[in-house]
């Protein structure tokens, strides 16, 4: 019997089934729910009114991708390190790469690579000040994966500073200036959210041991409080400073837009304030995207943003 004749009664090995479940797997690690924290990038040019020319918009969702893949890379790198105590959780065992569904190697390889390609594209379709700001995101967060998030505080700046580098990144590549108001609002309203995501984490998984980060067991449920509600303060007085300040008033006929999204803003930190207050703010994209007097208010917010930003 020729040799063609015995392979073709032979099994032959199917890759496809195992490629597709790699893909699968790949793409639960990149963590697509979380990819909705990367709008963010729009912040920027739409505080600024430059949002709806055609360059703009072509860099926003350029950079979108761009910081998407960073994040990714931050995910599958993170995961891969931490797969063995992952096995161990009753929940983070189910991740793709603890759960032996992406190769350790793999998801060091695949999260490498976009940490490389990421900056490397910015800086030929964007500018090198965007390329720098991924850079810079990519290194704060792998330190942190190694070794800042258990250090008091500073953890919670870094994953604060995370959100600030996403709002800020679309107006690096168009070129925007960043006022201190936009800053200051951004990055409290993050630590706002953060401090909250903590709080919850912990009022939830209190008197348990071994089923959540265990930097949680060094904060008390005081402190975070404290935090979330300093930050709270510290934002909504910011965004009322810069809704205030001269050069504010609108052209004669119009409505004050700028100083009546005051109300809709602070209505918006106050209910996200009732569930990081039960202890219910864990996942605040949960959290913005079910509330629906939440979302009501956000829609009346960016709304009265939008008139303000035409009259301009």
């Amino acid at each position: 019997m020729t040799e063609s004749a015995l392979l073709e009664g032979t099994p032959q090995p199917q890759p496809g089934p195992q490629k597709i479940g790699l893909l699968r797997g790949l793409f639960w690690a990149a963590r697509p729910r979380q990819w909705v924290k990367n709008i963010l990038v729009v912040a920027a040019p739409a505080a600024a009114g430059e949002l709806f020319s055609h360059h703009a918009l072509t860099q926003v969702a350029l950079c979108f991708v761009l910081f998407t893949a960073c994040a990714i890379a931050v995910y599958l790198i993170n995961d891969a390190r931490d797969a063995d105590a992952d096995r161990a959780h009753p929940v983070k065992r189910h991740r793709p790469i603890a759960a032996g569904q992406v190769p350790v190697p793999v998801a060091y390889v695949v999260g490498a690579a976009l940490a490389v390609v990421a900056p490397a594209t910015a800086a030929v379709l964007c500018s090198p000040p965007t390329s720098a700001l991924l850079m810079a995101y990519l290194g704060m967060q792998l330190a942190y994966c190694v070794s800042l998030k258990h250090v008091l505080v500073v953890d919670l700046v870094v994953v604060t500073t995370g959100f600030l580098m996403r709002a800020m990144i679309g107006g690096v590549a168009l070129g925007i200036p960043l006022s201190r108001w936009f800053l200051i609002t951004t990055g409290f309203g993050a630590l706002f959210m953060v401090a909250a995501k903590r709080y919850s984490e912990a009022v939830q998984m209190a008197g348990k041991t071994g089923a959540t980060r265990a930097l949680l067991t060094e904060y008390t449920t005081g402190y975070l409080r404290f935090v979330w509600q300093l930050a709270a303060g510290v934002a909504v007085l910011a965004y009322c400073l810069w809704a205030l300040e001269e050069g504010g008033l609108p052209p004669t006929g119009m409505l004050p837009w700028r100083q009546l999204s005051m109300v809709a803003f602070i209505l918006a930190v106050l209910r996200y304030a009732v569930f990081a207050d039960r202890g219910t703010a864990g996942e605040p994209e949960e959290v913005v995207l079910r509330d629906r007097p939440l979302a009501l208010i956000g829609g009346a917010w960016l709304g009265m943003y939008a008139l303000e930003v035409a009259d301009w």
